[in-house]
């Protein structure tokens, strides 16, 4: 397979903003690996046998879905222990797994991050590619400058999945995709903006980036706790002003 080039994030700490519910929350992380870019077309087309029209750009316009059954592909290709298991459409992670993984929204974050507190972690022109490039599809992958750990286009580009539920109580299912795309201004190209989408959801400018780290845990890591997820999908927190609950 063509190398999919991973960086040691240390470990560390992040905060995490819940805008519904006005909270803010800090994560401790261990340490953990993320890729250096985003999934290439050429990685994709590799695993999974579909065409590359452009090699070097992300792959992208594919679901949550497909975006965690590739990990899984990596992860046999590479003969380590899938992080995944299916049963139809409801993916359990295995937190000690060793392969290949859509990063937590925490890691997410706290990668992007890089130390940073500010908004970007560079001037945005130098790091990112916005609307404001006028580009009319995704651009090769570390086309800008990288941030301190080396990291290229997690702000821009294509906005990245990650594991983690948006906000069970209002959008069920939906998942995160983080970093903001070469059709955003600069306001949603942000290290702590969130959106998200279904599981089957897919869009030209949303593509993934590989993380890899095993915890001593059951289904909780890094941020992330399949408690956690029960106790918000609970309609139990302040709602937006015109919101209608789901299944009302």
């Amino acid at each position: 397979m063509t190398d999919i080039e991973m960086t040691q994030i240390p470990a560390g700490s992040v905060t995490l903003h819940d805008a519904r519910r006005k909270t803010r929350r800090t994560v401790r992380l261990e340490e953990f690996e993320i890729g250096v870019y985003a999934v290439t077309q050429e990685q994709f087309a590799e695993i999974l046998g579909v065409p590359a029209r452009h090699p070097r750009r992300p792959a992208s316009d594919l679901s949550w879905l497909r975006a965690v059954r590739f990990c899984n592909a990596a992860s046999e290709w590479e003969g380590l222990d899938p992080a995944y298991s299916f049963d139809g459409e409801v993916v359990t992670w295995h937190v000690d797994s060793d392969g290949y993984r859509l990063p937590s929204e925490a890691e997410w974050e706290f990668a992007c991050r890089a130390g940073s507190t500010a908004p970007h972690y560079g001037p945005l022109p130098e790091i990112a590619w916005t609307s404001a490039d006028g580009v009319s599809s995704p651009q090769n992958v570390g086309g800008k400058h990288p941030n301190l750990y080396g990291l290229f286009d997690t702000l821009g580009n294509v906005w990245e999945w990650c594991w983690d539920l948006l906000d069970p109580a209002r959008y069920d299912e939906y998942r995160v995709f983080r970093g903001g795309g070469y059709a955003d201004d600069a306001w949603n190209v942000r290290a702590s903006v969130r959106r998200g989408g279904a599981p089957r959801m897919h869009h030209e400018d949303v593509g993934m980036r590989l993380a890899r780290g095993g915890f001593d845990a059951v289904d909780a890591a890094q941020g992330w706790s399949a408690a956690v997820d029960a106790e918000r999908a609970m309609d139990d927190g302040p709602s937006p002003s015109g919101w209608t609950p789901r299944g009302r």
